[in-house]
């Protein structure tokens, strides 16, 4: 006889739903339904690297949600993992760009849409709540009515505070060259603390006007301009009800969660509430209940 799962550890029935991204890449999610019909569904957006079907969160918040009758989609992206075969290209966080996202958001959309969801909520942590905000901008008139955007960090600027001026101005000069030269996919030396990264996806990363740099708050907090793009312009564009969340011990906030959110509160719209959950760090260990129930209860 099996075991019986523990309360914290839920094992909410779900089903294994394979799909395809708007470019027909071929991808991966989890369906977990309520046991009434609803049209109302959460789609998540795992950070740089992750895989929901690992996460101790997934099934966590699917509990959550699920008891609130809302149906719940995470999803493995093309940047699940380190590497792994996305069409006919590498993706994984090792060749990802995170403009694909659109590509595999609008995948999820439409299997969900197909199946009779109409009360799309698009939520994504870490690295997924900056592919909210670039999908917004690529994609503004979208079929999702809210976004929870959970602890959108800024790896352009962590990437600028670890390295120093110089060595991040020859990172960036380096990996241009390398992708002119058509060596973009090749590995760029790893250096400690850092994922391991093709040179093109490297420069995704760290380029200060380009689409990864969504919540630029180094450049706002310490004065040092890396973009030549005014800051925040993603996130001052997206139009639709918002919720942003982040714990209030979130490691990757240089060391001033307030003033981040303080500087964030300047750059959203007046559909926006910002949240700060108390006892949370980046990954809301521990928290994953009340994370699930902040946003129930904001989608209401």
């Amino acid at each position: 006889m099996g075991r019986r799962a523990t309360p914290d550890r839920a094992e909410p029935a779900c089903h294994l739903v394979r799909f395809e991204a708007a470019d027909e890449v071929g991808l991966a999610g989890l369906l977990y339904e309520p046991t009434r019909a609803t049209n109302r569904a959460i789609i998540w957006l795992h950070g740089l690297g992750g895989s929901v079907f690992e996460s101790r969160r997934t099934n966590l918040l699917a509990q959550t949600f699920i008891d609130r009758g809302i149906a719940f989609f995470p999803f493995n992206n093309r940047g699940s993992g380190l590497v792994r075969r996305a069409g006919p290209s590498l993706g994984g966080a090792s060749f990802e760009r995170i403009r694909d996202c659109v590509a595999d958001i609008e995948g999820a959309i439409r299997e969900l849409w197909h199946r009779g969801y109409r009360d799309l909520t698009l939520a994504g942590h870490s690295t997924g709540a900056n592919k909210i905000a670039v999908y917004d901008h690529y994609k503004p008139r979208n079929r999702v009515k809210r976004y929870v955007l959970i602890a959108g960090g800024d790896d352009t600027g962590l990437l600028y505070d670890q390295l120093g001026k110089r060595r991040f101005q020859w990172m960036l000069t380096r990996s241009r060259a390398m992708i002119k030269a058509r060596r973009g996919d090749e590995l760029a030396p790893r250096r400690a603390g850092q994922t391991m990264m093709s040179w093109r996806s490297l420069y995704d990363v760290a380029n200060p006007n380009g689409d990864y740099n969504v919540f630029p708050f180094m450049e706002a907090m310490r004065g040092v301009r890396l973009s030549r793009r005014p800051l925040f312009r993603y996130t001052n564009a997206i139009r639709k009800p918002s919720l942003y969340i982040y714990g209030d011990r979130d490691e990757y906030c240089f060391g001033d969660v307030p003033r981040c959110v303080s500087i964030l509160a300047e750059h959203v719209n007046d559909r926006a509430e910002l949240i700060v959950m108390r006892d949370a760090d980046h990954g809301f260990s521990g928290g994953e209940g009340e994370l699930g129930t902040l946003i129930a209860e904001w989608i209401g």
